[in-house]
C-alpha cells in the first residue's frame, strides 16, 4: 500500500479528496492529512509519503515553500500541486521544484484518479530501475572474486593470455602492465586458514588501494601470492615501496591479531604479464631462501651468483608436507586455482543449462541466461562454448529441434502446434531451422515416422 499525504487548510477539501481516492482506487493508499505547510513538512519527515498533494495557498508556510522543504528531505517523493484557477501561475514556479502534476480546483474525480495512477506508474518504474541497478551491482560484486582468482591464475601460469588478462583487469578496474609479486608462506594453519586468508585479502586491498592495484590469489598449501600492479608509465619506486610496506604490515598484523608468524618473499619490478609472472617465481624463491619464519626477503637483495637460475630453483623448492620433487608450490598453486575455477565454472554451467532447459520454449537470450548466473554476457558466451562445445544459439536450437522431434514421434500435436511449443513463432522459419539441423523438413520427418 502506498502512502498519500493531503495538505490543505480546508478540511472539506481534504476529506473530499480522500473520499474520491478511496472510491476510485480502493485499497491503494494509506491517507494522511495536514492542515498547513508546517504540519505537512513534519508529517512528511515522519511518514515518508510516496505522494504529496499540496494546496498552493495555506496559512503560514505556503505550499511551494513546504514542497521545497519536503523535496529536500525526500528527493524521491512525487508531488501534486493543487491550485485555484487564479493562482495558476504558481504551477509554473512549481516545475523548478520537481512537481510532476497539478490539479486546478475544483478537480473532477476522474482527473484526480488519472494523476495518481500516472504517478504510481512512475513510482513502479523507478523501483524497477532501482532494482535493476542493484541487481547489476550485485552481479558485478559477485563476479569480482572470480575475476581476481582468474587473473591470479594467469599471472602464475605459463599459459599467459594477454587478451584474457586485459579483460579480467578491466572488470577489476586495474591495469596489469607492470608490477611485482609477494609470496606469503605460513606455518600449518589448520582450521584458521579461511580466517587468515580473508584477513590478508582485506588488509591488502585496504592498504594498497590508494597507490596501485592488487590481486590476491587463493591460499594454496599455506602459501598466498599477492600481485601489486599498475600502468606502464607509472614509476617503479612507489610500487616497490608499497610492496615492502605491505609485507611488513601484513607480518605485523597477523602476528598481533592472529598469533601467526609468516615469511614473505618479494619479487622484482617487472613489465608485462610475462615479467610479472617472473616476479612471482622470484618471490617464491625469496620466501624460502633462508628457511626462517618471520623473515621478509626481497629477491633483489639476495646474494645469488646467477639470479637467472632462480626461476629454475623455485620449481624445486620443498613444500612443507609435500615431498621434494613430487610437486612444486607453483605447480600446486596453479593446480588448485584451476580446480577451483573449474568447479565454479561447472556449478555455473549446471545452473545455466537448467535455466535454459526450463525456458527454451520462451524468448530466451544469452543475456537473460548470463544474468541468471551473474556473469557478463561476453564472459558467459566464451565459457559456455568452451565447456559445451557449442555456441549458446546452437545449443538452444538443438534443444528445441530435439524436443520437436520427440513431439512429432508422440503424434499428438500438429506441426504448427509443435512449432509454437518449442519456442518458434513462425512455422516457415521453424521449417527452415529444422531442415538445416536434420536435413529434412518437419513434414518429411513426420512422414518417415509413419
Amino acid at each position: 500500500m502506498y502512502r498519500l499525504l493531503i495538505a490543505d487548510d480546508e478540511a472539506l477539501e481534504r476529506e473530499g479528496i480522500e473520499w474520491i481516492v478511496n472510491r476510485m482506487m480502493p485499497g491503494t493508499f494509506e491517507i494522511f492529512h495536514a492542515e498547513n505547510g508546517r504540519m505537512a513538512i513534519q508529517k512528511a519527515a515522519e511518514l515518508h509519503p510516496h505522494i504529496v498533494m499540496m494546496d498552493v495557498r495555506m496559512p503560514g508556510i505556503q505550499g511551494l515553500e513546504a514542497l521545497k522543504e519536503i523535496k529536500a528531505r525526500n528527493p524521491d517523493v512525487k508531488m501534486i500541486l493543487i491550485t485555484a484557477y487564479e493562482y495558476f501561475e504558481y504551477a509554473k514556479q512549481a516545475i523548478a521544484l520537481g512537481v510532476q502534476e497539478y490539479l486546478v480546483k475544483p478537480a473532477k474525480r476522474e482527473q484526480i484518479a488519472a494523476v495518481l495512477r500516472r504517478l504510481l506508474d512512475e513510482i513502479k518504474e523507478d523501483r524497477r530501475k532501482r532494482n535493476e541497478q542493484l541487481a547489476v551491482r550485485d552481479q558485478f560484486f559477485q563476479l569480482l572474486p572470480l575475476a581476481e582468482t582468474e587473473i591470479a591464475l594467469h599471472l602464475m601460469s605459463e599459459q599467459v593470455n594477454e587478451t584474457e588478462i586485459e579483460g579480467l583487469a578491466d572488470i577489476l578496474q586495474l591495469s596489469a602492465e607492470k608490477g611485482c609479486a609477494l609470496v606469503l608462506a605460513f606455518p600449518e594453519l589448520g582450521d584458521e586458514k579461511k580466517k587468515i586468508y580473508d584477513a590478508v585479502k582485506n588488509m591488502t586491498h585496504g592498504i594498497v588501494k590508494e597507490r596501485c592495484g592488487s590481486v590476491v590469489s587463493s591460499m594454496v598449501h599455506s602459501h598466498m601470492a599477492i600481485f601489486l600492479i599498475g600502468k606502464k608509465q607509472a614509476a617503479d619506486e612507489p610500487i616497490r615501496e608499497e610492496a615492502a610496506k605491505l609485507a611488513s604490515r601484513l607480518a605485523e598484523a597477523l602476528q598481533e591479531q592472529c598469533g601467526v608468524t609468516i615469511s614473505v618473499g618479494i619479487g622484482s619490478m617487472q613489465s608485462d604479464t610475462v615479467g610479472i609472472r617472473r616476479s612471482y617465481y622470484e618471490a617464491v624463491f625469496a620466501s624460502k631462501y633462508d628457511n626462517q619464519w618471520g623473515s621478509i626477503c626481497r629477491f633483489e637483495d639476495l646474494n645469488i651468483a646467477d639470479k637467472d637460475e632462480a626461476g629454475k630453483a623455485s620449481d624445486q623448492l620443498p613444500i612443507d608436507g609435500v615431498p621434494a620433487g613430487e610437486s612444486s608450490y607453483v605447480e600446486l598453486a596453479i593446480r588448485q586455482i584451476r580446480a577451483e575455477r573449474e568447479q565454479s565454472t561447472s556449478n555455473m554451467l549446471d545452473r545455466a543449462i537448467a535455466y535454459i532447459r526450463d525456458r527454451f520454449a520462451e524468448e530466451l537470450s544469452l543475456e537473460d541466461v548470463a544474468e541468471q548466473v551473474h556473469l557478463n554476457p561476453y564472459y558467459f558466451s566464451k565459457v559456455f562454448k568452451q565447456q559445451t562445445g557449442e555456441t549458446f544459439i546452437d545449443y538452444v536450437t538443438r534443444l528445441r529441434i530435439d524436443k520437436a522431434k520427440d513431439m512429432m514421434r508422440d503424434g499428438e500435436l500438429s506441426l504448427k502446434e509443435v512449432c509454437y511449443a518449442v519456442g518458434y513463432k513462425d512455422p516457415n522459419y521453424f521449417s527452415r531451422v529444422f531442415k538445416k539441423v536434420t536435413g529434412v523438413t518437419p513434414s518429411e520427418y513426420r512422414a518417415q515416422l509413419q
